[in-house]
């Protein structure tokens, strides 16, 4: 028995062995032969120390000092940055035993965002003929009967003032300036739109399903927590939203996008537990890819108008080119150096500077297809004219009601989390118009 376990403890220790050692350097190696080099990685940890290192070096704004700088793959990437000078457009760099091949050349880009290759990794439901059901509703479905009043519950928030009462009081109750944190109503008011958008008259069930996908976000990023806190999310979240499939398919039907999800799995040849992990799955992408980008591209479009008020005098007119400029420069992390690069932007590439884009994108930089910030090809975001929409609705009631200008209290620290965030938030004085 002794030598049983003894020979077993061995074969484990060889499996770690090869698995966070050996197999790394095979890879490693392999990339080597290719010509692609990069930064020694340290034993067992890799570069993840370099990148932690380089990160607590960089730069950052005190309250006051208001240096504002749109270059954000510098501050955000310090680390690729660097070897991206040291070894070129592509490299490799390792997190652990985990290898990260590095490619920022935009034909490379290009090629890799219309790949169809399942080698990309897509969920198992995805492998077969039929892809997702995120695919067609562009084009299929009629997104402005989201926001009509008689189609859908969605409208009372879109249409409402209820952004704007809410600051109102608030200025008046501080004497006419008032110091905003605006982060949160951001938040608010998207996550209200999405719930309304997706469950239509069940948007109080949203609410408390974003709630628990919020929990678990927090869950993913605190490694000490256990394992069984994750799955207990995990099943709540299932059955939460299967409960409320349920009560819509013995109900009447409503035009909202989680009817579209419920005909989109019946018209696939999937068994049960594909169709259930295909709906909730949908459900979860709805929030995650909807919720928090469409609030993150709202505040820094509020800072970038804070920061440049002359664009606050007509940009209900020029819109779509301030919202263009806030995309290129918050959706999208690993694309953000390319999206910056004064070789394909001109030497303006960091300047707040809406008006390139009068032109489309096509005349705005030499390279059009390295601009996709709903993505392209196989991997084109669904919901891109429904966050416009949204975005287009809640500045246009913003900028229309109020001026604003930066708050003392500002610290200008792009950070990387989910999206390129406000480190610290975005606080800006806000008077009624």
């Amino acid at each position: 028995m002794i030598t049983i376990a003894l020979l077993g403890f061995f074969r484990k220790l060889i499996q770690i062995c090869d698995a966070l050692i050996l197999k790394p350097e095979r890879l490693r190696s392999k990339l080597r032969k290719q010509g692609i080099r990069g930064p020694p990685p340290s034993f067992l940890l890799g570069n993840i120390n370099d990148m932690k290192k380089m990160k607590s070096t960089a730069s950052k704004t005190q309250p006051g000092e208001q240096a504002l700088t749109h270059n954000c793959s510098s501050a955000v990437f310090p680390f690729l940055d660097l070897w991206r000078k040291q070894y070129g457009f592509t490299f490799m760099f390792s997190l652990g035993n985990i290898q990260i091949l590095h490619m920022n050349h935009p034909d490379v880009v290009k090629e890799i965002s219309i790949c169809t290759s399942l080698d990309l990794g897509k969920p198992s439901y995805q492998h077969k003929e039929r892809g997702p059901l995120l695919g067609p509703w562009d084009s299929d479905f009629n997104w402005s009967n989201i926001g009509s009043p008689k189609e859908n519950p969605c409208s009372r928030t879109i249409h409402g003032k209820g952004q704007v009462n809410s600051w109102t009081n608030l200025i008046e109750s501080e004497g006419g300036v008032a110091d905003v944190h605006v982060d949160e109503y951001m938040r608010s008011f998207s996550e209200d739109v999405i719930s309304r958008a997706c469950f239509g008259s069940n948007y109080s069930k949203g609410e408390e399903i974003f709630s628990k996908l919020n929990e678990l976000q927090e869950l993913l990023h605190l490694p000490t927590k256990s394992k069984r806190e994750t799955w207990r999310l995990e099943k709540e979240l299932h059955s939460l939203i299967m409960k409320v499939v349920k009560e819509r398919k013995e109900g009447a039907s409503e035009n909202d996008l989680l009817q579209m999800i419920i005909e989109g799995a019946a018209n696939t040849d999937f068994g049960q537990d594909e169709t259930d992990r295909f709906i909730v799955d949908n459900c979860k992408n709805i929030y995650l890819a909807g919720y928090e980008t469409t609030a993150v591209c709202a505040t820094w479009t509020l800072m970038l108008l804070a920061s440049n008020p002359e664009w606050q005098q007509f940009v209900l007119k020029s819109l779509k080119f301030v919202l263009t400029r806030c995309l290129t420069q918050t959706w999208f992390t690993l694309m953000v150096a390319l999206q910056q690069d004064p070789d394909i932007w001109g030497p303006d590439a960091n300047i707040f500077k809406p008006e390139r884009f009068a032109n489309g994108v096509s005349g705005a930089c030499k390279l059009p297809y390295v601009y996709m910030p709903f993505g392209v090809g196989p991997r084109i975001c669904a919901g891109q004219h429904f966050a416009m929409a949204e975005l287009k609705i809640l500045l246009a009631l913003i900028v229309s009601n109020f001026s604003f200008s930066l708050s003392p209290k500002y610290r200008h620290s792009p950070a990387m989390r989910l999206l390129i965030e406000p480190e610290h938030g975005v606080n800006l004085l806000i008077k009624k118009l």
